[in-house]
C-alpha cells in the first residue's frame, strides 16, 4: 500500500522545508521516542527543541533504524520514529530487509531525501541518480509506505504518526539547503541515562 502522496516527486522536486517537516512529525508527539541518524536530522530535531525523548545517534552512520527497530521491539508499549537522512539509509538498505521481516506495528521510519550527502559536502547520493527508497522498503515486506512531497501529504503523515499499529516507512523530499546547526548535548552517558529516564528504566 502506498498512501498520502501520488508517487515519487519528479528530480527530487518539488521539496519541503527540512525544519518544518521535522516541526510537523514531532508536533504533539505524547509519549513518542525519536532516534535521529547522523548529522542534519540530529540538527533538525534539537532545532525543534531538545527532549530527553529523542535519541541522536551522532556519528554512529548507518545505525538509525536498527537502534529504532531494537527499541520498538524492546518496548512494545511505546511508538518508535527513526528520521534519518537518504545518505544514512543508502548505507543501511540491509535494516530495511530486517525490519520488513519484523515488522514491528510501533515503529515509523522517515527519511529526509534530499538528494546529497550533506555531511561530506553535498555530493549528490544514489536517490538524486533514480534509487528508490520507497521501492525498496516496500520490496523488503513493508506495505505501509509513504513518498512526501508536498504540506498536505505531511500534514497527513503527522496525524498517522500520532496513533499507528502497523510499520511505516515515509520518504519526504526536503530541499538541498544546509540552514545553521543546532548541536544538542553530545555526552554519551548523559543522552543514554536520560533516555533511560525516559523510558522509565532509571
Amino acid at each position: 500500500m502506498s498512501g498520502l502522496a501520488t508517487g515519487p516527486a519528479k528530480g527530487n522536486d518539488p521539496r519541503l522545508d527540512r525544519r518544518a517537516a521535522m516541526r510537523a512529525l514531532l508536533d504533539g508527539r505524547g509519549d513518542m521516542l525519536l532516534v535521529t541518524g547522523l548529522g542534519s536530522t540530529t540538527y533538525d530535531a534539537a532545532a525543534a527543541g531538545d527532549d530527553e525523548r529523542n535519541f541522536y545517534l551522532w556519528g554512529a552512520m548507518g545505525a538509525a533504524a536498527m537502534v529504532g527497530l531494537g527499541l520498538a521491539i524492546a518496548r512494545p508499549d511505546r511508538r518508535v520514529l527513526v528520521v534519518t537522512g537518504d545518505g544514512e539509509m543508502l548505507m543501511g538498505l540491509g535494516a530495511l530487509a530486517t525490519v520488513g521481516v519484523q515488522r514491528p506495528p510501533n515503529l515509523a521510519i522517515v527519511v529526509f531525501d534530499n538528494g546529497r550527502y550533506a555531511e561530506t559536502g553535498m555530493q549528490p547520493s544514489h536517490t538524486d541518480s533514480g534509487v528508490s527508497l520507497c521501492g525498496v522498503a516496500r520490496s523488503c515486506g513493508i506495505d505501509a509506505v509513504y513518498d512526501i512531497a508536498e504540506e498536505t501529504a505531511l500534514t497527513e503523515l503527522a496525524a498517522r504518526l500520532r496513533q499507528f499499529d502497523r510499520t511505516i516507512f515515509a520518504r519526504i523530499a526536503i530541499h538541498t539547503d544546509e540552514p545553521p546547526r543546532v548541536l544538542p548535548i553530545r555526552d554519551g552517558v548523559l543522552l543514554k541515562t536520560r533516555f533511560r529516564r525516559a523510558l522509565g528504566a532509571e
